[in-house]
């Protein structure tokens, strides 16, 4: 069993920056590929970026790419979401997910989710 527990999300300006944060516990950590998807109201939950186990992969939804970074701290059990130049587009929840194999919408494990709210 995996838990996961999101951070760092909140309201911030057009064009700011947050960085979200996952801290796991339970299973060996590294040996997780983690992710990050998200929800919008009223619409379904969608891929947002992707590590594997090592760090030394990544990829990312072509909404975000170039904007956002995902990067993890296997010593800290924690994988983080920098989000740069957000748009208002950019409001969901963020949920941080686990898989044993490869990140997708039926991944392993789900944190709860943190807001994201981007203003114009």
């Amino acid at each position: 069993q995996v838990q996961l527990v999101e951070s760092g999300g909140g309201l911030v300006q057009a064009g700011g920056s947050l960085r979200l944060s996952c801290a796991a516990s339970g299973r060996t950590f590294s040996g997780y590929a983690m992710g990050w998807f998200r929800q919008a109201p009223g619409k379904e939950r969608e891929f947002v970026a992707a590590i594997n186990w090592s760090g030394y992969s990544t990829r990312y939804a072509d909404s975000v790419k170039g904007r956002f970074t995902i990067s993890r701290d296997n010593a800290k059990n924690t994988v983080y979401l920098q989000m740069n130049s957000l748009k208002p587009e950019d409001t969901a929840v963020y949920y941080c997910c686990a898989d044993r194999l490869r990140v997708g919408p039926n991944s392993d494990y789900w944190g709860q989710g943190t807001q994201v709210t981007v203003s114009s």
